[in-house]
């Protein structure tokens, strides 16, 4: 004997079927009134109550959609960067002052701490007003 073959010895009850009058009577088993009674009933999940105790402020997937520039101060200029050279988001890259995120380039802004004594060129980057009157003083430009 195998266990395809087993078979079983007693009959199969058969499933009582609820809610469609006649023999069993006008309530057919599901009793008077209430949700239980009612057809496509829906009872609360147990979960709902925890779902309620969560915070609701601005939703589980909210982030804020300003990208958040990558900074590099000056002292990291003076030090990676010779006189008369060009700023820009490539050339910082290629220094590895910043990274990219994603794959995307993100956008960079440059901060006033430190000393700056190369006259350099700064094109495609934000510059806090502090680090533009140092590179004016080294004789550098801001485009």
């Amino acid at each position: 004997m195998q266990l395809h073959e087993l078979k079983p010895t007693h009959r199969k009850k058969t499933r009582k079927r609820v809610g469609r009058g006649g023999k069993r009577g006008t309530y057919s088993g599901r009793g008077m009134k209430g949700q239980k009674s009612r057809s496509g009933r829906r009872l609360k999940p147990a979960i709902r109550s925890v779902l309620k105790r969560y915070p609701k402020l601005r939703g589980y997937r909210f982030s804020s959609r300003s990208r958040k520039p990558a900074i590099v101060n000056l002292a990291e200029l003076e030090k990676k960067f010779k006189a008369g050279g060009t700023v820009n988001p490539q050339t910082l890259l290629e220094n590895k002052l910043i990274r990219k995120i994603k794959g995307k380039m993100p956008p960079v802004k440059i901060l006033g701490k430190g000393k700056l004594s190369k006259s350099l060129t700064v094109e495609g980057c934000k510059i806090s007003k502090g680090a533009a009157d140092q590179i004016k003083k080294a004789n550098g430009l801001v485009k």
